[in-house]
């Protein structure tokens, strides 16, 4: 994400509180130059995902998925082996 110093200033702690959580780094440009704020190291991007109850995930029997009929997804001449 791209930002203008007046921009950051404005929300400095949001910004840096979404860099923390997602590891995504901004870019602020200032006097012609481009400034980079990032995490060090790793961000373990995992556990940011939320769990969903196991019942919101599959609604139906899952037994149904194996019969289902995906030949009008299939593209020609694309190879499966």
């Amino acid at each position: 994400m791209n930002f203008t110093i007046s921009s950051l200033r404005e929300n400095i702690y949001n910004i840096v509180d979404g860099i923390l959580e997602t590891g995504v780094p901004i870019f602020i440009r200032r006097k012609g130059k481009i400034l980079k704020i990032m995490v060090e190291g790793k961000v373990d991007k995992l556990e940011n995902l939320k769990r969903l109850p196991k019942r919101d995930i599959i609604c139906d029997d899952p037994d149904d998925l194996i019969h289902l009929d995906w030949s009008s997804e299939w593209k020609k001449g694309y190879d499966l082996s």
